[in-house]
């Protein structure tokens, strides 16, 4: 399997584990009384992480073929569930199952079982992903029923990358760019409206655009993780010695990034980013030599689940976007994302697996005809998309 994908994903989830302990070390000793509460458990999280990432990097993905409409059944189920008065509340949303001590977030497993889906759908459908019956109406009532339930929890955060993940594998899928275009700018008048017209989101981005004014309430937040950002500078004050942990709530969650970017500094964030940007590129390059186009669609959906979750988390640390609720993809604290982009990094390992033997020496001798060279060659070749696929 791809050994630099591995290599990084492998680093994130060390480090993620060392910046738990320094952002959250104050926290945890004054709610459980152990200041090594959440190293303790974020340390198993990720024994347990690297188990599956390699679990599920020898299991075959095209056998996840078989289980992609039971995947996507239960993981609406487990939503329907959280909304129904089963959910857990926790900063006011209705996102988590609690199963005695563990707490499982459907709309985090609603990501990768949408690419799962959508990359099963388009590799089925063909050419007529063109078609607005065949090809789009599915995918969106399925993408409505998703984003519908995320709202009422509400998640706001999780329906934009839904959103995105759809969007951008049905543009590379080949799909018509008028329907896309069209259903755009739809999608996009209802998400103003439901801003607008929802007092706590318009709340947020009134304070969000004035924080300033706003730092003593809604603003609180984000503005304590600019100030966590700008007292970093260049090299940062060093690890464990911030200060903003003792002011910046969810610290170790949510806003680990502006712990880093205080005492790793600007060069830290920077390479955090390359990190990430390494991991979307690998998983391009793996869609790329996929050896059908399910595998393309899979390696291409993740990638973009992996780029979005750390752009938009990195982009709300540094007040660019409105506050969220996406987590850092493996190093923010929780175990439920942390399983979730595990299980995603193990199937992207496992479409970069070398299924043919390319290597082998086409001896065909010196009788050979031409089209016993066609024949001979045409055993080695990557289909890697029709006219509408990912190759065009």
């Amino acid at each position: 399997m791809d050994p630099i994908l591995c290599a990084v994903v492998v680093a994130l989830l060390g480090f993620g584990v060392v910046m738990v302990e320094s952002a959250g070390v104050i926290e945890a000793a004054s709610d459980f009384g152990d200041p090594h509460h959440f190293l303790k458990r974020q340390g198993v999280f990720s024994l347990v992480a690297l188990s599956l990432v390699w679990a599920v990097s020898r299991f075959n993905y095209h056998k996840i073929r078989l289980l992609t409409y039971f995947a996507l059944g239960t993981v609406v189920l487990l939503m329907l569930l959280s909304v129904l008065g089963f959910g857990h509340s926790g900063g006011g949303a209705a996102r988590w199952l609690k199963v005695g001590p563990i707490h499982v977030q459907p709309s985090e497993m609603a990501k990768v079982v949408l690419v799962l889906w959508l990359a099963y759908s388009l590799d089925k459908k063909g050419d007529q992903i063109k078609t607005f019956s065949i090809g789009l109406m599915p995918h969106f009532l399925v993408l409505a029923l998703l984003t519908g339930i995320c709202l009422k929890q509400p998640d706001f955060g999780s329906a934009a990358v839904l959103l995105f993940l759809t969007f951008a594998m049905l543009f590379v899928a080949g799909a018509r760019v008028s329907y896309l275009m069209g259903t755009l700018a739809l999608v996009g008048f209802i998400a103003v409206w439901a801003v607008r017209f929802t007092t706590y989101r318009w709340e947020r981005v009134i304070a969000w655009s004035n924080m300033a004014e706003h730092r003593q309430d809604l603003a609180y937040q984000p503005f304590q993780a600019a100030m966590s950002f700008g007292s970093g500078q260049t090299t940062g004050l060093g690890l464990g010695h911030g200060l903003q942990v003792l002011y910046l709530p969810e610290s170790h969650t949510d806003f680990i990034s502006a712990i880093i970017g205080e005492e790793l500094g600007f060069i830290g964030i920077v390479a955090l980013s390359m990190a990430y940007l390494l991991i979307v590129a690998r998983g391009l390059r793996i869609a790329l030599s996929a050896e059908d186009e399910y595998g393309s669609h899979v390696a291409f959906g993740l990638s973009m689940f992996f780029g979005v979750q750390a752009l938009v988390n990195l982009a709300v640390s540094m007040s660019i976007l409105p506050t969220k609720g996406l987590t850092l993809p493996f190093v923010s604290y929780g175990g439920s994302s942390l399983l979730v982009n595990a299980a995603a990094v193990g199937v992207l390992l496992n479409v970069s697996r070398p299924r043919r033997e390319a290597s082998r020496p086409l001896d065909l001798g010196p009788s050979a005809e031409a089209s016993d060279v066609v024949l001979a060659s045409s055993e080695f070749s990557l289909p890697l998309g029709g006219s509408g696929g990912l190759a065009s």
